[in-house]
């Protein structure tokens, strides 16, 4: 079970990880269902991540969507990671999950082994993950307002408040197409005013392994006056 030293917390949920991204952060988005309305060819989804992490939510996303992808669309996958890990702290972190050994496999075999900078992997004809090592808030005010869809999974925000503040989470709406949206394990209440306050429609939903509560939302369509 990795543990960060510097945050004090574990990387992923104890009872299952690989289920708790698809209640959270694929559910919470409505995916795969949105996929299926990507005009094919040349449709492009893109998902922003606020922790890669050990990469599970990149590899577990990367799995159902190689499932449910139409021929000539694309999944460009931006992850945003203050401590990038090594190739072999990934392995072993994701080798617990047979569901996804192809894709750890596949995203191991082309880790950096000194990871920093920007890491951009085609990993498939139809998929690209993008990794930027640093701090998130500038890296997040760096990328173009693109975004379909945001999976929040930093540290608890006791653990680790700047990844929730005020101002990245103005920088994460103000990069989210209308219509797109966010999903996120954590309730706490000055997350949920934070989003708020950013200018997401915020929803409380069940949350995963018997949590009370997760959050999700969407940046509302912009409307004619």
């Amino acid at each position: 079970m990795p543990y960060s030293r510097e945050f004090g917390d574990h990387f992923y949920c104890r009872e299952d990880g690989r289920l708790e991204c698809g209640h959270v952060f694929l559910s919470g988005n409505g995916l795969p269902e949105r996929w299926e309305n990507l005009s094919s060819p040349g449709g492009d989804f893109r998902i922003g991540e606020l922790g890669f992490g050990t990469g599970l939510n990149f590899c577990e996303t990367w799995r159902q969507w190689k499932l449910y992808r139409k021929p000539g669309t694309r999944l460009v996958f931006t992850s945003f990671e203050l401590y990038p890990m090594r190739d072999d702290e990934i392995d072993r972190a994701l080798a617990r999950w047979p569901e996804i050994a192809a894709e750890r496999q596949a995203l191991v075999s082309q880790w950096p082994n000194a990871p920093s900078g920007t890491i951009e992997i085609d990993v498939d004809d139809q998929t690209t993950l993008i990794v930027h090592c640093g701090p998130a808030l500038d890296n997040v005010r760096a990328q173009e307002p693109a975004f379909d869809a945001w999976f929040l999974d930093g540290f608890a925000p006791s653990r680790n408040p700047d990844m929730w503040s005020v101002e990245l989470m103005q920088a994460v709406h103000d990069r989210t197409k209308p219509g797109g949206s966010f999903g996120t394990y954590a309730a706490a209440g000055f997350v949920r005013r934070n989003l708020a306050a950013a200018g997401f429609a915020v929803e409380r939903r069940p949350g995963f392994a018997g949590k009370r509560e997760m959050l999700c939302g969407i940046r509302p369509l912009v409307t004619a006056p």
